[in-house]
């Protein structure tokens, strides 16, 4: 029987795939189309990181902070390594003060 989920799974991927190719000949001239087409792989790529930045730390808090660090440099055009290493920095941080919090 996996076989068959293997073969079904393969089909519908390729349908997925070739259908396009195979029905749209020429070039899409709409801009509106043009313009969602090209904004569907940021979407979808935002759609699967953003739960994981929030959730991939022991508490969501330190993920927002780390998520707000990052936004923050990024749009002060910052480089790659810089706002990683400060989002990093900044999830640390928030675990190390919650960690002492409930102490108080």
């Amino acid at each position: 029987m996996i076989y068959a989920y293997i073969f079904v799974m393969a089909g519908v991927t390729y349908l997925i795939r070739m259908l396009p190719l195979t029905l749209i000949q020429r070039k899409i001239s709409n801009i509106y189309i043009r313009s969602f087409l090209y904004y569907i792989p940021y979407a979808c790529l935002t759609a699967m990181t953003f739960p994981a930045i929030l959730y991939a730390t022991e508490s969501p808090f330190s993920g927002f902070v780390g998520l707000a660090v990052a936004v923050f440099l990024a749009i002060r055009k910052k480089s790659l390594i810089f706002v990683a290493g400060f989002a990093c920095a900044g999830v640390f941080l928030a675990e190390r003060i919650l960690e002492i919090l409930p102490m108080c």
